[in-house]
């Protein structure tokens, strides 16, 4: 039986679909297994990193070094494809990881806005949340760090932005809804759409039919549970 976990992995491999050679940037390990399986499977042009400075093979070796000015062209050349986190996001994808209430007395501190604002303008940057609930899936985010749909069409710096996904552990999101707002693409096998809209803190755009996430390969299980996950530790960070 295919975990719940498993399929997340699958829908954040599907991120990097059709990419090419791009830099694949995960971050966090369900995102991290579905961008090396993409590479093992489907994407294979996809270019992969130890996170601080050397491009590695399937087997972890290095095989390039990436100095942070290369890294830098490849962002703002649109050759990187990032998986971030997201504390909160809104409908047309403004995303934080900044901080909790005002930002002047905030109640909780977080990362900071960090690479975000160029992340979102430069290259694709997809998302991905462990725990889907209307604390995450908010009306308003509380600061902006990755910029939405409809800021970056406010800012006119529309050109190189675009979010292609948002995968949870509910279902799989796009932004497909109106004004570009973020639309239910499909759920993970045992969740019902009424679930997902009630861990929503926003009206969720749905489309009338909406399907459950692909089913894994035969081949691509076998990858996921001996070869790039072998202790498991996708259920900790996904279960039931």
């Amino acid at each position: 039986m295919t975990s719940r976990a498993e399929y997340c992995v699958i829908a954040c491999a599907e991120a990097w679909r059709d990419n090419g050679e791009v830099l694949a940037s995960p971050m966090g390990l369900i995102p991290s297994f579905g961008a090396r399986l993409a590479k093992r499977t489907f994407s294979p042009d996809l270019l992969l990193t130890d996170g601080e400075a050397m491009l590695v093979g399937l087997d972890g070796t290095a095989e390039g070094w990436l100095p942070y000015r290369r890294h830098l062209t490849m962002v703002t050349g649109g050759k990187r494809h990032v998986m971030m986190g997201a504390s909160q996001i809104d409908r047309f994808g403004n995303q934080n990881i900044s901080c909790i209430g005002d930002w002047r007395r905030p109640s909780r501190q977080l990362l900071g806005v960090r690479g975000a604002p160029v992340n979102t303008l430069n290259n694709p940057v997809s998302y991905w949340v462990p725990r889907h609930s209307t604390r995450v899936f908010v009306e308003r985010v509380d600061m902006v760090s990755g910029v939405g749909h409809d800021r970056a069409e406010a800012a006119g710096v529309t050109r190189y932005h675009r979010l292609p996904r948002v995968v949870s552990d509910l279902g799989v999101f796009d932004f497909t809804g109106p004004g570009r707002s973020m639309c239910l693409a499909s759920v993970h096998p045992g969740v019902s759409v009424e679930q997902v809209r009630a861990a929503t803190g926003f009206d969720l755009a749905v489309a009338e039919q909406v399907p459950y996430t692909r089913e894994p390969s035969a081949e691509e299980l076998r990858l996921i549970r001996e070869v790039i996950d072998p202790r498991g530790l996708r259920d900790r960070e996904v279960r039931g």
